[in-house]
């Protein structure tokens, strides 16, 4: 199943893609329907002039993992982190698919992350590593666009994470049944129909389930809460010559497990 939020008009609303259209499935959105606990069904017809928002428009929490592919960190020349290295971003970063996003102004070294996300279903706290899974609503597509020339001005990355619009996301939330084993998801990124990054989950560091449960003994994680699993080698900050992000831009990132994520930027 996948899942979207959308307005058309009337307030946030969650949706379950059917074909090209969308049935409505009542009001909130996605993160207000995993917080309920309530099963998504499409009571409603196929709603006319939906605009889509990131799949979960409201999330307590966004939680990125930062080098947490091995072929990045063999690019960027380090060591494959012992322990999984996150970070946050804010609800303002958030965006829908086929957004356009403002690069930000003070920053000149701006650069895409294809990512793969996942989203709480279910409270999950001191999580056992082989329960994770069970604690999971889906996988979506994340875009960790980072001005570099920020995220290393200090020891902490977030200064260079957190602009307005630096973490599309989408197009919707792919449920586990559709979306396959965890370590199998492919994930791929074309800046201006330039293939930039190709990678699966098999290569992740710390596996969805290890972060699941090092994250939840930390914190308590909460329904639509979304946490994102790093990205694979080909970033544009290591390539030579180094590749940075200009408007007019676009940016796609694609699976064939959960879907095509377009951002254009100005």
């Amino acid at each position: 199943m996948r899942l979207v939020s959308f307005d058309a008009g009337d307030g946030v609303r969650a949706g379950i893609l059917d074909g090209d259209g969308i049935r409505d499935a009542g009001a909130g959105g996605i993160g207000a329907l995993l917080r309920s606990g309530a099963k998504p069904r499409p009571d409603g017809g196929v709603v006319q002039g939906a605009r889509l928002l990131p799949p979960v428009p409201d999330p307590q929490k966004i939680l990125l993992l930062g080098l947490n592919y091995r072929s990045h960190a063999e690019e960027a020349g380090l060591e494959a982190p012992e322990t999984p290295t996150f970070f946050a971003k804010f609800p303002n970063a958030l965006a829908p698919h086929e957004a356009d996003v403002a690069l930000p102004g003070y920053s000149q070294k701006v650069d895409y992350e294809a990512e793969v996300a996942y989203v709480i279903g279910r409270r999950a706290k001191d999580v056992a590593e082989a329960d994770a899974l069970d604690h999971i609503a889906g996988y979506t597509l994340l875009n960790d666009l980072s001005a570099r020339d920020y995220q290393f001005k200090t020891l902490q990355w977030m200064p260079g994470k957190v602009f307005d619009g630096s973490a599309p996301c989408g197009p919707a939330l792919v449920t586990p049944d559709e979306a396959g084993p965890p370590d199998a998801i492919e994930i791929a990124l074309t800046l201006n129909g330039e293939e930039m990054q190709r990678s699966t989950t098999a290569d992740l560091i710390h596996s969805i389930p290890q972060t699941l449960a090092y994250l939840s003994m930390l914190m308590t994680l909460e329904p639509g809460d979304i946490v994102s699993t790093g990205t694979p080698a080909g970033v544009g900050s290591v390539r030579r010559p180094r590749v940075w992000l200009k408007p007019g831009d676009e940016i796609v990132v694609e699976s064939p497990q959960l879907g095509r994520l377009e951002t254009r930027l100005s």
